[in-house]
């Protein structure tokens, strides 16, 4: 068997094998293997969950900024202009191309390799420095009860745990993952669930329209972005889902219901329980206030489950950068070493490896604006994402769209119009430090890709690439749908 592949710059080549141990097939790379590890809709929920949120942990400054009102109206109002635009665009793209890499397969099949290069720049450094803040998170939390890893060796130690174990979980496959994520997922929020119930009779609802006295608009903002973003994450493992044309609407779905209803009861039941003016919603506050509801043993719970849901956060991250880096080597973009698949499992464990170490390296730095950088290269990859969807719509309306987004094309611009307005915004609220440090990543990424460009033309490393459309066929051929 042969398949045809391209070079970078979209130029066909010559046909190569289809398999020579070293994922460079067709598909190879997108698990054919592994059928028995495939992501069922239960463990696909729960990954999307950590992929985006983990449970309300970090959305106290949203109290503290604003006040109980605007929190609370903006986790209501919010999931609307943002989470479902975002979810319906990943639920139509990752039905259409269901293979490894999602979102930069999209950006490359639109606008070709050099926006899928981007594409896949933005949106890995903005996941890796997300991860990187989930092993000194976990430290933070395990120093409030066992005050010798606050710092030094024993903290050190904790994060290359915390780094190690994970990363050897994401090894053994995406269907341990999920089932994973499902048990974590269960743990750190019962705790809320409880505390809700408990609330109930202690509520007051004239609570809820306090305002602070002096509002933070751009912390307000940046803690609803960070908190509801990241729905398109995993696309990136959509080669790893059973049916993804049933499988992944109606896990992303129900996955923005119960990320929105998440965040908005347990604030409602804190802010309207607890006497507690904004200034006091710092970060970890739900665990003082669960305390004042009920007792010590909630808030105590409600620590040991921020420590979960950063087991959680981590793993999801992990994984879907992981198969970003699989699904660009797949492509051409990265060389063919990403591709590789460990030989029981049948997880790209050089990209597992990769991203553990990025990860890991970067947790002991302290990077407040690296961290606001990496909303800002999101929301450039979201803006590509969103024009994608468009031009896809306009330039391949024959394309086999399992699910569809059911509007026409004026439809389409204002659902996308609406989040991106949210993103300029939250763009031009940073700071000149982050236009630099975006910059920087930019033209780095643009440097990748021509450096790889070159070592391609030159021999000098082994790509596998694969033709997009040729791994669309095959993948829906194995389901009896074929794309012509």
């Amino acid at each position: 068997m042969t398949g045809e592949i391209k070079n970078l710059d979209g130029d066909k080549a010559v046909a190569a094998p289809a398999d020579d141990g070293g994922g460079a097939a067709a598909g190879a790379g997108h698990g054919k293997k592994g059928g028995k590890n495939k992501l069922s809709l239960v463990p696909l929920i729960f990954l999307i969950f950590f992929e985006v949120a983990g449970g309300p942990y970090g959305a106290e400054p949203a109290v503290q900024s604003a006040g109980p009102l605007f929190a609370l109206l903006g986790f209501l109002i919010v999931p609307f202009i943002w989470a479902i635009p975002e979810s319906l665009v990943t639920a139509e793209l990752s039905t259409a191309m269901p293979g490894n890499g999602g979102f930069v397969v999209w950006a490359d099949r639109a606008f070709g390799p050099v926006s899928g290069s981007l594409m896949g720049t933005w949106k890995y450094v903005s996941g890796a420095i997300n991860g990187a803040a989930f092993p000194a998170l976990c430290a933070d939390y395990l120093a409030r009860v066992v005050p010798a890893v606050a710092d030094g060796g024993a903290r050190v130690a904790t994060i290359v745990t915390f780094n190690v174990a994970l990363s050897v979980l994401n090894y053994t496959g995406l269907s341990v993952v999920g089932w994973s994520a499902v048990a974590l997922g269960v743990a750190s929020l019962s705790p809320f669930v409880l505390m809700s119930g408990i609330a109930l009779p202690k509520i007051r609802p004239h609570r809820w329209a306090a305002t602070a006295g002096e509002k933070d608009w751009k912390l307000f903002f940046n803690t609803l972005f960070w908190n509801l973003n990241y729905w398109d994450s995993v696309s990136t493992m959509a080669g790893e889902v059973e049916d993804p044309g049933r499988t992944f609407p109606t896990a992303l779905m129900s996955s923005v219901a119960m990320t929105s209803l998440g965040y908005l009861l347990p604030l409602m039941a804190a802010t309207g329980a607890v006497d507690a003016p904004p200034e006091q919603w710092g970060n970890g506050f739900f665990a003082d206030a669960a305390g004042t509801i009920a007792g010590d043993w909630l808030k105590y719970w409600i620590e040991v489950g921020a420590v979960l849901s950063s087991i959680g956060l981590y793993s999801a991250t992990l994984s879907s950068a992981a198969f970003q880096l699989l699904g660009m080597a797949d492509l051409g973009l990265l060389p063919r070493v990403f591709a590789l698949r460990a030989p029981i499992f049948n997880t790209p464990w050089v990209s597992i490896v990769v991203t553990s170490l990025i990860t890991l390296g970067m947790s002991f730095f302290s990077f407040n604006n690296i961290v606001a950088a990496a909303n800002f290269l999101y929301s450039l990859g979201m803006l590509l994402e969103f024009a994608t969807f468009v031009w896809l719509r306009i330039k391949r309306p024959e394309m086999s769209r399992p699910y569809r987004v059911p509007m026409r094309l004026p439809g389409i611009v204002v659902l996308c119009l609406v989040p991106s307005g949210f993103l300029v915004f939250v763009m031009a609220i940073a700071g000149w430090k982050v236009y630099a440090i975006s910059a920087m990543f930019t033209a780095a990424g643009l440097g990748v890709y021509y450096l790889m460009k070159f070592c391609k033309a030159r021999g000098f490393l082994k790509f596998g690439t694969v033709d997009g459309e040729g791994l669309m066929y095959e993948r829906h051929q194995e389901r009896g749908n074929v794309v012509v």
